[in-house]
């Protein structure tokens, strides 16, 4: 069976994988200057912290990044993607909500929300390629043995 999504797809992922990487790496260098175009006052923690965040966005673009590049992408890896992109759109939102954010952090929140839903729709077009439609074990990652 074929285990292709739709070509635009994983080229869309793989353009997303790469502005997480950047967008992480930049906040990871420079939380300061990212943080006060997101949040009214920006404290030295929350930069510090806000670094940290940086340095998760590199690991999880460049972890769904080497997912796709390999010849069947694994759909669990798609999935765990999918969780942190829409657990950080949650967060982002609710920072908004809470005032820690300027509203415009909403276009993150938006982005992270469009690309976690883009990770599970390939996700579950590769199973249910790969399976003919048996999408059971999706979070299950595989190994190699």
């Amino acid at each position: 069976m074929n285990a292709e999504p739709p070509a635009a797809m994983p080229i869309a992922l793989r353009a997303i994988a790469n502005i997480t990487v950047l967008s992480g790496a930049l906040q990871m260098v420079k939380p300061g200057w990212v943080l006060g175009r997101l949040s009214p006052q920006p404290a030295p923690l929350a930069r510090h912290l806000f670094g940290t965040i940086g340095m998760f966005m590199v690991v999880c673009g460049g972890t769904l990044r080497r997912s796709l590049a390999a010849r069947n992408p694994d759909p669990g890896l798609l999935v765990w993607a999918a969780l942190q992109k829409l657990g950080a759109s949650g967060a982002v939102g609710i920072g908004v909500r809470r005032r820690l954010f300027s509203p415009q952090a909403l276009l993150v929140a938006a982005f992270d929300l469009a690309s976690g839903l883009g990770c599970l729709i390939c996700a579950w077009q590769l199973r249910h390629n790969a399976t003919g439609g048996d999408n059971a074990d999706l979070l299950t990652v595989r190994t190699r043995g």
